[in-house]
């Protein structure tokens, strides 16, 4: 920072935002420049820009303005203790954010798989984060297969009972996958192949013919959608990449 400070115009162009933002914050008293030119301007410092980056870190988060005005205002909280807080509420993001992934995952399959339930039984069996829009997406990209075709044939008779018993079984897969990563079973080893062989047929017996070419194009979507990975890296970290080696081994395996 140069001697005299940042112009408004500055400080709006580093921080990202508009001058006429900058302006309402000052007007309502949330940030306040540290001082004025002879002409009037407002002339920012560096103690200001720091505040300004905790005023925009807290309306990502969706603060309104007064509670942000009343959190940096409270001379008891040191800088430490923020930045302790901010910590805090973005691991709470992430998470929330992870949880929303995997509903998302969920969501996709259900809508790929025909599902044939109420509204309140999907968000009983793929969780609360469930919203039906998702389905409209996954008909958008599989709607014009054989593959959406026949598991839409042979879903549609599923009841809710048979949907539980397809979560438990993925469930009890996941678990066996998360467990063998975490006991370092190299993705392109006999075990891992071998689970990577009933994820396949898992899906060939539920819901359409998974083709080992089928399923390379779903490896590669649990590593390129980040909606698909952080559903895999929240069951453990690194299963997206690992799943996506172990389909990709054993589909070479048996086309071998």
């Amino acid at each position: 920072m140069n001697s005299d400070g940042y112009s408004v115009g500055a400080l709006a162009k580093i921080a990202k935002v508009t001058v006429r933002t900058l302006h309402h914050y000052d007007e309502i008293g949330l940030l306040s420049p540290a001082g004025r030119t002879r002409a009037g301007y407002r002339r920012y410092v560096d103690t200001d820009l720091d505040r300004l980056q905790q005023i925009l870190f807290y309306r990502e988060l969706g603060f309104p303005l007064e509670e942000i005005a009343a959190i940096l205002d409270d001379d008891s909280v040191s800088p430490s203790e923020h930045l302790r807080r901010q910590h805090s509420l973005l691991t709470d993001r992430i998470k929330h954010l992870q949880e929303l992934a995997t509903a998302v995952e969920h969501a996709m399959e259900a809508r790929r798989m025909g599902v044939q339930l109420t509204p309140e039984e999907k968000f009983e069996i793929f969780g609360e984060d469930y919203q039906e829009e998702w389905e409209q997406e996954a008909e958008q990209r599989w709607g014009d297969t054989e593959a959406w075709a026949e598991s839409q044939r042979r879903t549609g008779s599923y009841g809710k009972a048979d949907w539980e018993r397809i979560q438990a079984e993925m469930t009890a897969l996941n678990d066996r996958l998360a467990a063998a990563v975490a006991a370092g079973e190299p993705a392109d080893g006999t075990l891992a192949m071998d689970l990577a062989e009933e994820h396949r047929q898992h899906i060939c017996q539920n819901f359409y013919d998974c083709t080992f070419t089928i399923h390379r194009g779903l490896a590669c979507l649990y590593v390129e959608d980040p909606r698909w990975t952080a559903g895999y890296e929240k069951t453990a970290p690194g299963l997206a990449q690992w799943l996506h080696d172990a389909i990709l081994a054993n589909a070479a395996r048996h086309e071998g």
